[in-house]
């Protein structure tokens, strides 16, 4: 048990515990259900046809059907109570279109949400690049849920159908020495369709499954994040020059300031004293380009 829990708790086994892996291995489990109990089925039903003339009885006939459904080439032979002649019957109906669509689903989905599984845990590089992979699985999982949906309503309608093709009553029914007073004829014993109702649920709950991981699977594709991260992107391509701050008079404070030369101190007093009276001596004026216009020192210099 721990060596399970390490291999879990490692990097590659670490997406079980993710809700999308978990899923997946869900939606196996239950196709396995689905379509074992469908597709593994057999069942069988009794009658008996008590005749006037004791001898000519039949009071076993057993009606056995099985998996795909089709009850037309079920046979049986019951007594006519006419003699020692017997005659042969087939039960009425055929559900196999509904009953092999719905296993051939839950097989193919048994297939792909384990190779899924198998991606998500040791692929999960190659899943996610280029987006791909999260795309094909977007769709085909809408699709399966799709199909889920339309199989096991169908088979629940093909399930009604055999209940009623199936019944003891109405097999007696099929017999021609049931439609003679004289003659008795009785049901004794029904087929078991549990496994059959248990496989409807399951298909129907394969259906939730399939269906509640599109969100999950929708994340995974991108286009979830994308919508959230399209107003930062927004921001993030602004210019700088909006992010200046701004004094009172609505100008940016550096929107004045001499691209060339030597800036002029914001605080004359805080600069220190250089032993003159008045302090700082006072700075000349600027010219255009940011320099103050040097007077000639001499008149040598000027010569």
């Amino acid at each position: 048990m721990d060596i399970l829990n390490q291999l879990v708790g490692s990097g590659s086994f670490r997406a079980v515990k993710e809700p999308l892996a978990f899923l997946r291995v869900l939606e196996w489990l239950f196709a396995i259900f689905a379509f074992a109990t469908c597709g593994g089925y057999s069942g069988e039903l009794r009658v008996s046809v008590a005749c006037a003339n004791k001898t000519e009885s039949d009071l076993k006939i057993d009606v056995a059907f099985s998996y795909p459904f089709r009850l037309y080439q079920e046979v049986f032979t019951a007594p006519t109570c006419e003699g020692k002649r017997r005659e042969t019957l087939y039960l009425i109906g055929d559900s196999s279109s509904s009953a092999e669509f719905f296993v051939t689903i839950a097989v193919f989905a048994f297939l792909y949400s384990l190779a899924a599984t198998v991606v998500y845990i040791f692929f999960q590089n190659k899943y996610r690049e280029n987006n791909r992979g999260p795309l094909i699985d977007f769709i085909v999982t809408v699709v399966f849920s799709f199909m889920w949906l339309v199989g096991s309503s169908a088979w629940a309608k093909a399930l009604s159908d055999v209940k009623t093709s199936t019944d003891p009553d109405e097999v007696l029914l099929l017999i021609s020495a049931c439609k003679q007073k004289a003659n008795k004829c009785m049901a004794l014993r029904s087929p078991v369709m549990s496994s059959l109702n248990t496989s409807v649920v399951f298909g129907f709950l394969n259906f939730i499954l399939w269906a509640g991981n599109i969100w999950f699977v929708f994340k995974e594709t991108g286009w979830h994040s994308s919508g959230q991260r399209y107003p930062q992107e927004n921001m993030e391509k602004q210019p700088s020059g909006y992010n200046q701050p701004f004094n009172q008079s609505g100008y940016s404070q550096d929107s004045y300031a001499p691209t060339g030369g030597y800036n002029q101190p914001e605080d004359v007093s805080q600069q220190p004293n250089l032993g003159q009276s008045g302090g700082y001596p006072p700075q000349p004026p600027f010219n255009q380009t940011g320099y103050a216009p040097s007077a000639p020192t001499s008149f040598a210099n000027q010569m």
